[in-house]
């Protein structure tokens, strides 16, 4: 195939597993590699490309090192995609922000602290132009797969902005609700075909909130199933934190 893509991938602060989840691709990947040159990725190869098609990231941003790096790829990529949790919305990162800055510091790193300049954990979006998202955590590989075929294709991926629960319905799962659990997906953007719920599993939120998302009644349902107020927003701080900074200040 000629002229195919130029790829590269990167991570930033994060755990790495949206990268592992793309080698876990297994029948695909061999038709994924078939149609572009991955030019750049820490974890598979050596050596740095000057420019690149598409540029694939994980991780969110949390060090002046990251902001200076993600700047240096969005000049070098024409198509920039955030890849996971960390790299839409900050992800469990996030949580460090509900703190003072200082006090993380401290935290972690002691007496050393000094040594490791440290910022609050950023999502992409909100130091570069982000083109196209990939949510999940790790990333969501039928997700994935989309973008990746409609970018390869000139086509403009399409991001889902229905909640989990539209998917649930959709597939006829009975509500976890019903069952004791705690759930997200009221106001949890859909796109994953409510893999968790699917399989019995209660909606964490890593797949970011929904366009406008009644957060008021959301919380309104949490705490009639038991939760306080605090208890709540913890629930919906694990993969939001960053988000919901906007929208209790």
């Amino acid at each position: 195939m000629a002229n195919k893509p130029r790829v590269a991938i990167f991570d930033f602060t994060g755990c790495e597993g949206c990268e592992l989840n793309q080698l876990n691709f297994e029948d695909q990947l061999l038709d994924i590699l078939a149609h572009v040159d991955i030019v750049e990725w820490r974890e598979a190869m050596d050596g740095q490309a000057d420019e690149y098609d598409i540029a694939f990231v994980e991780g969110s941003l949390s060090t002046p090192d990251c902001i200076e790096r993600i700047h240096k790829v969005r000049r070098k990529a024409k198509v920039l995609v955030a890849l996971g949790a960390c790299a839409v919305q900050g992800g469990v990162n996030g949580m460090k922000n509900t703190r003072p800055i200082e006090e993380v510091r401290e935290e972690v790193y002691g007496e050393d602290k000094y040594l490791f300049p440290t910022l609050p954990a950023l999502p992409l979006s909100a130091v570069v132009k982000v083109d196209y998202n990939v949510r999940g955590c790790p990333m969501t590989q039928i997700e994935f797969l989309k973008v990746f075929t409609s970018l390869v294709m000139g086509k403009e991926p399409v991001e889902a902005t229905q909640s989990v629960c539209v998917e649930c319905k959709l597939k006829e799962n009975e509500c976890v609700y019903e069952k004791g659990m705690i759930c997200l997906g009221p106001v949890t953007r859909g796109g994953c075909d409510a893999h968790c719920t699917s399989f019995g599993q209660y909606c964490t939120g890593c797949r970011g909130l929904v366009p406008e998302p009644n957060l008021k009644g959301m919380e309104e349902i949490l705490i009639s199933h038991g939760l306080s107020v605090d208890e709540a927003w913890k629930r919906l701080q694990l993969y939001n934190a960053v988000e919901l900074e906007k929208v209790r200040t």
